[in-house]
């Protein structure tokens, strides 16, 4: 894709962090990056695209491009709003968070494989013959992974033999195999690491799916303090094995008394949305102060209880049409649209409610997505 660029420059003087994507993270980061001065520079996909319309110092470019990315983010600081960078490019830019922590949230076998942190019961295969044997030591059903480029549902099936696997694939190819988890609930903690090695983590959420999308999420997840400090403990530990530089989300299954991870993200995360209006310190503020090296903010909630909701398409064709319909019933709801055109099940926007009434803070943030999507 040939480069083009939105906007130039540098204001004398300002932190300069250049994030790699263009998606509605980078633009939750300039909502961020404003108040404190710091100049964002995007390497975007497109120049309509949800952080193009945001980020002025925008550069359109692919983010395989090693010879654009090198030279875009000269000597400045970089992190990344999607993990799709190949590995020597991360390199030569020395990313925030690095190669090297990057892998484990890049390719889940890796994850598996090499941290020191409870699992699902899981089996590397690389041919149908494996697959089938695996699904059998794993009781006849599973959940089949792509290791890699996996989001939002995709790359993820339930299997009970090779020929479930919804995505074509040949012998050679690996492919991860897990069991099939009964889990009560799903939850996830997010912490975020400065350079220096100073962590702060926010309270576990809890977090639903809708075809395999994030589509709900409580704070604080309702749970009692011993598996808080346990999912608190096992984040911490995670951040410090891989050295990760910025936010770090470990999505986990609680099941019973015990916590199994999931997936890793390290960068801001879905189930952190609800921070940017619910904490004195939103996970886009601490992830700016984390890759720049300065001392993190506070993680408290504002309110016993926050509630982001998820707007997964919608029946009106803008539903910006509808701002004043949700403000008229509820003038307390926190609306946020990231720009983007409506299709099925894809994210163009959440809000979030918080209060003392957890039953009440859901009933209202559900009532506004209802209206948003033209119900």
């Amino acid at each position: 894709m040939a480069q083009k660029v939105v906007g130039t420059g540098a204001r004398s003087g300002a932190p300069v962090v250049c994030v790699i994507g263009g998606g509605q993270l980078a633009r939750m980061m300039q909502e961020a990056a404003i108040p404190l001065g710091i100049e964002l520079r995007a390497l975007v996909e497109a120049e309509d695209g949800s952080a193009g319309q945001a980020i002025p110092y925008s550069t359109v470019g692919a983010a395989d491009d090693r010879d654009l990315i090198t030279g875009w983010v000269g000597g400045n600081v970089v992190t990344v709003e999607h993990e799709h960078i190949p590995d020597p490019i991360l390199r030569e830019i020395d990313s925030r968070p690095s190669a090297d922590a990057l892998r484990f949230a890049q390719d889940k076998l890796v994850m598996r494989s090499e941290l020191e942190a409870p699992h699902p019961r899981w089996y590397e295969a690389t041919s149908r013959a494996e697959i089938d044997s695996s699904i059998a030591a794993l009781g006849g059903v599973a959940i089949a992974k792509t290791p890699t480029d996996g989001y939002d549902g995709k790359g993820v099936a339930v299997v009970r033999s090779a020929v479930d696997v919804p995505w074509e694939y040949a012998d050679g190819e690996r492919i991860l195999l897990e069991e099939k988890v009964e889990f009560d609930m799903e939850v996830a903690l997010l912490i975020a690491r400065r350079l220096s090695g100073e962590m702060k983590a926010w309270p576990l959420v809890q977090s639903t799916q809708r075809d395999g999308i994030c589509y709900e999420v409580i704070a604080p997840a309702p749970v009692d303090q011993a598996l808080l400090d346990r999912a608190t403990e096992i984040a911490t530990t995670i951040a410090e094995q891989t050295g990760v530089v910025g936010v770090l989300a470990v999505e986990m299954f609680v099941v019973g008394d015990r916590l199994l991870v999931n997936e890793l993200a390290m960068r801001p995360h879905n189930t952190g949305h609800w921070t940017i209006d619910g904490a004195v310190t939103s996970q886009f503020e601490q992830h700016l102060r984390a890759v720049l090296d300065l001392p993190l903010g506070d993680t408290s909630p504002k309110a016993a209880w926050s509630v982001m909701v998820n707007l997964l398409g919608s029946d009106l064709e803008d539903p910006r049409q509808a701002l004043g319909a949700v403000w008229e019933a509820d003038p307390g709801v926190k609306i946020h649209m990231y720009g983007k055109e409506v299709r099925p099940l894809r994210k163009i926007g959440h809000v979030t409610v918080s209060g003392d009434d957890l039953e009440s803070v859901k009933a209202r943030a559900h009532e506004a997505i209802r209206i948003l999507e033209g119900k």
